[in-house]
């Protein structure tokens, strides 16, 4: 079969994914070499606690073009797929997740659609098997809210799947923050972009590292990244108390002047207490998000630490501090 002239890098971030790795590289592999693609996937260990490196290393001792970068510890799956863009040198680069929950056989279509001439190919989901309601609705929340907040398009109901050229992975890397956000990013570095649509499935084994508190603190970490609505909402409703306690002060001045002064009763006190100081606390609170964003980026830590790295022979695109295990 001839060559397809380009070559593919798969980014796979893993945390605790020991169950999963088998199936995955025995499905990934199969959609790839069925079309005679030039590839090589990169396999992120983002300090699991399982037998996922146990698995993967077995895996790339059989298989030179499955390459694995072991982090010192779990950084999160933002930095872990960060890690793989920086080691990406391939002509195309696809960040898929180890639990088949996004189906390789939309990888062709996504190729496919990258020749019509397009720069990045996200995969838009039209169904969410395997995932609760709740979480559903609050994903298809999030994502229109995001959308309103910031300034550029953030895809709706659309993950980190998707086909990057390396012209993209390379503007990529060329951000540095430590809060990454990476769909806000993907969609921030712009270039001509396009979707393809398919059907999401459950996971096949294991449980999501993704509780609903982490979900929320993602969900922050994606509106302050991206977006100053929540201090513009702060001062807009500091300005509206401001004006309806103008408002309330002009009455007592005219109910005190007409009608003397009954002395205002203690639940009405505590209420207007509890209600500005509440105020005053959610206020703090998101200006105190930004300032803590301010005190992590200011210290100008690597984003990771690389503990070993096996079948690797380039060295990544951006300078990181790396620990290898000789």
């Amino acid at each position: 079969m001839q060559s397809t002239g380009f070559n593919l890098s798969i980014i796979v971030p893993m945390y605790n994914e020991g169950e999963n790795v088998s199936l995955f590289y025995e499905k990934i592999t199969g959609v790839l070499e069925s079309h005679n693609y030039d590839y090589d996937i990169i396999c992120i260990n983002d300090g699991s606690k399982d037998d996922t490196m146990e698995r993967l290393r077995i895996i790339a001792n059989q298989d030179s073009r499955i390459k694995v970068i072991n982090l010192s510890r779990n950084f999160g799956k933002e930095i872990a797929m960060s890690a793989g863009l920086n080691y990406s040198k391939a002509d195309i680069v696809i960040p898929i997740d180890a639990d088949l929950q996004d189906p390789p056989e939309v990888i062709p279509l996504l190729i496919e659609k990258w020749m019509e001439g397009y720069d990045v190919v996200y995969a838009t989901r039209l169904k969410r098997d395997g995932e609760t309601w709740l979480k559903k609705a609050t994903a298809h929340t999030f994502y229109r809210v995001m959308g309103k907040m910031t300034r550029f398009e953030i895809p709706a109901d659309t993950g980190d799947f998707r086909l990057m050229t390396k012209q993209v992975v390379e503007a990529l890397n060329q951000l540095p923050e430590q809060h990454r956000f990476m769909k806000g990013l993907f969609s921030w570095v712009g270039f001509k972009q396009t979707s393809v649509s398919y059907y999401r499935e459950a996971r096949y084994a294991g449980k999501s590292s993704f509780n609903y508190w982490k979900l929320w603190n993602f969900a922050i970490e994606g509106i302050t990244s991206f977006s100053f609505a929540p201090l513009q909402i702060a001062t807009y409703l500091g300005l509206i108390i401001a004006a309806l306690s103008l408002v309330y002060a002009t009455y007592l001045v005219i109910a005190t002047v007409t009608m003397g002064n009954p002395v205002p009763g203690y639940p009405s006190l505590m209420v207007a207490i509890l209600f500005f100081g509440g105020v005053q606390l959610i206020t703090l609170g998101v200006i105190g998000e930004y300032i803590g964003r301010i005190y992590n980026e200011s210290k100008r830590r690597p984003l990771y630490l690389v503990k070993e790295e096996l079948n690797m022979n380039v060295e990544p695109k951006s300078t990181q501090l790396k620990i290898i295990n000789k």
